[in-house]
């Protein structure tokens, strides 16, 4: 194609890929190649080549949900928060045929032989896993004197529904109780989403709440906890 005027150029065409899980993104730019000054080419690629790099990166990057497995906070951080840095000893709760029975009707499916806690004061700290969609989430759970402290994501491996991470979603569950029938004293708001990630976060609380009662640190009846 020959410009009017004087000298001879290309347009040329540059695409920059990425792929994820939700497709193909990709951003596209394009820049004006110099037939008669091949330095001033040379420095026009790789100028417009960095420039569009980094903006290609953050176009991808932006919005998606966090890739692999994400410590929040390890579950040891977790305990020693949790009884302000007097963590005291681990302990292990064994479910009897009973408590096992429960558990698998809190979790939809038959309950771990053993379960870790640390307990003290009317307070006991669980650290659980349950699986979302495909892979196990991580979480503490406190309870204190029957009812729930706080609630956190300390690893998320799961390709979606990580927004439970958030303080909006996991304050819901502060001083919450177990029901007779086994369900929270209160509902807890779903995320649009992120489902599957709400019932597991959701499932551990009853979990917690409920092996509290059979540890010698709970110190009060479910109706006093009401």
């Amino acid at each position: 194609m020959r410009w009017p005027g004087v000298i001879s150029r290309r347009l040329t065409w540059v695409w920059a890929f990425s792929f994820s899980e939700s497709g193909c993104h990709y951003v596209g730019f394009f820049f004006l190649q110099f037939w008669h000054n091949s330095g001033m080419q040379m420095r026009m690629i790789i100028g417009f080549i960095s420039i569009f790099a980094i903006i290609a990166g953050e176009v991808v990057h932006a919005g998606e949900a966090p890739q692999g497995d994400q410590v929040y906070l390890s579950p040891e951080a977790y305990v020693e928060q949790a009884f302000e840095h007097d963590t005291p000893s681990q302990e292990m709760l064994w479910p009897d045929t009973a408590l096992r029975a429960e558990l698998k009707q809190v979790l939809g499916h038959s309950p771990s032989l053993r379960f870790r806690y640390w307990g003290g004061e009317g307070k006991t700290v669980w650290i659980l896993d349950e699986v979302g969609k495909d892979r196990p989430i991580t979480a503490g759970v406190t309870i204190d004197h029957g009812k729930i402290e706080d609630i956190k994501v300390l690893v998320f491996r799961e390709s979606r529904g990580w927004e439970i991470k958030h303080n909006f979603f996991t304050r819901q569950f502060a001083n919450l109780w177990l029901k007779a029938d086994q369900q929270l004293s209160e509902p807890v708001d779903n995320i649009t989403g992120a489902t599957l990630s709400v019932n597991a976060m959701t499932r551990m609380a009853r979990a917690a709440l409920l092996m509290h009662q059979y540890t010698p640190h709970a110190g009060t009846t479910l109706a006093d906890a009401r």
